[in-house]
């Protein structure tokens, strides 16, 4: 037990520092950039309040247990936003390569069960083919969207980007595992882009 319980509190340690992770989201009032620990909670209440936009049989715990974690590679990798580089570092090679072997060391701090199922949870999210990943994968979409309308644009207006990118590279994400969601924040994001 001493050793199962140093294993889980040294995840839990290593955890905690998600919370160092500036992200390039800033938060809806747009005073300061959120961190990536502070925008996993948020998820996770997305998740909660959200949950009438799920599509049949999703579990909302099951999506919560998802968004908690889902952003722990970035401990080692930081944040890489959708939108830099012109849409190409969030998916690349390069990232998700850095992003595996990131969670190789997390998820390996804890016992080889936990390890195991918290692994599986993250890479069912990375792979957006359930039905529960999907509408995990569209939270993590919306947010930053509702942020930067709230704050002015926010990161929008960092990377210059136009309706139909926002479209590709989040809308299309957000519709497939909530497309009523999707289609009430078009109609929030849309007048922002002229």
């Amino acid at each position: 037990m001493t050793d199962r319980l140093e294993a889980q509190f040294a995840f839990l340690n290593e955890a905690d520092r998600l919370k160092s992770v500036l992200r390039a989201t800033t938060l809806v009032d747009g005073s300061r950039v959120e961190n990536s620990g502070e925008h996993s909670w948020h998820l996770a209440l997305y998740a909660l309040v959200l949950a009438d936009q799920a599509g049949p049989g999703v579990s909302i715990d099951r999506v919560i247990r998802m968004l908690l974690i889902h952003d722990l590679v970035e401990i080692d990798v930081g944040d890489v936003p959708i939108h830099s580089q012109n849409g190409q570092a969030h998916a690349s090679l390069e990232t998700t390569t850095a992003e595996a072997k990131a969670a190789d060391r997390i998820f390996g701090l804890l016992p080889s069960d936990l390890a195991a199922d918290l692994r599986a949870l993250w890479e069912e999210f990375e792979a957006a083919e359930t039905p529960d990943a999907r509408f995990a994968k569209s939270l993590d979409r919306v947010q930053p969207v509702m942020a930067n309308l709230m704050s002015g644009g926010g990161t929008w207006a960092t990377y210059n980007v136009t309706y139909d990118q926002l479209e590709t590279r989040v809308g299309s994400k957000i519709a497939k595992g909530a497309p009523a969601l999707w289609d009430w924040v078009k109609g929030k994001a849309r007048p922002w882009f002229g």
